[in-house]
């Protein structure tokens, strides 16, 4: 039996890892082809750097997933500070299941229906363009919220509460405790919530695609229209580096939720 357990550990891991070692390879393949490996080159990721059209895709990508996930962090951690203060538990449990539907609905529904919305409001306000970065950003920090506030609210529930109340009772105000108490006591969660964020809204591409206008234009949706006719090998460049600069982000932030182990120790 541990045989097999093994056998089977080592096939989950090679059929989640195998594409992206084989993208990494080939992104440094010397000639463009998908199917024959004929050396060690730099030259995709030198021509990465000459599609002024990608890095633009890139620095709107990466500008929209740092401010949504910034705003949404705010926000949810600051819902989940209040809900988890919330005496009525009636209301609390179907606050957080609002929260959760969001969640649980399917990216086409969320992405139509969040179009439609711009669409009306634009209508109403007499907009020449109803959908823009800002309907995108809108949108983006619509589907963190409900990540980030699964973060955030069980490191509050961890929490020893007679701390903030001895806070207070020596003098500080409950804005002054929530700083010097709280936020240091939950923020493992908040830093994961805001890395989730962050990679949620940069791989996103089904809501982004319903919701942006004609003069924005993220890196899913530039590959996307890359895909009618062929993604070049320096597109497999451009994810090794994606890749590589999550796969940090994920370390530091088991780094930090260890570090918040071994203090509560």
């Amino acid at each position: 039996m541990r045989a097999l357990s093994k056998i089977y550990t080592i096939l989950i891991y090679v059929i989640l890892y195998a594409p992206i070692a084989v993208m990494i390879l080939f992104s440094f393949n010397s000639i463009n082809s998908t199917g024959i490996f004929a050396g060690f080159s730099l030259h995709w990721y030198q021509e990465l750097m000459k599609d002024a059209a990608t890095l633009t895709a890139l620095k709107n990508t990466l500008i929209l997933a740092v401010l949504s996930s910034l705003i949404s962090c705010v926000i949810a951690t600051a819902a989940a500070v209040g809900l988890s203060k919330m005496q009525n538990r009636m209301l609390r449990s179907a606050v957080e299941t609002l929260t959760d539907i969001p969640m649980m609905n399917p990216d086409i529904v969320t992405g139509i229906s969040m179009m439609l919305l711009f669409v009306f409001v634009g209508m109403r306000l007499g907009l020449s363009s109803s959908l823009s970065f800002v309907t995108v950003l809108i949108a983006h920090i619509t589907f963190n919220l409900p990540y980030v506030y699964l973060s955030v609210m069980p490191k509050i529930r961890q929490m020893d509460t007679h701390l903030t109340e001895a806070a207070m009772d020596l003098g500080c105000t409950p804005f002054q405790a929530f700083l010097k108490v709280e936020l240091p006591a939950i923020f493992p969660g908040v830093l994961s919530g805001l890395i989730m964020a962050f990679t949620l809204s940069l791989d996103d591409f089904v809501i982004s695609y319903f919701t942006t206008g004609s003069g924005f234009e993220t890196l899913p949706i530039r590959i996307y229209s890359m895909t009618k006719k062929r993604v070049t090998p320096d597109m497999y460049a451009l994810s090794t580096l994606i890749f590589l600069a999550v796969l940090i982000l994920l370390i530091l932030s088991n780094v930090a939720q260890r570090d918040g182990k071994k203090k509560k120790k």
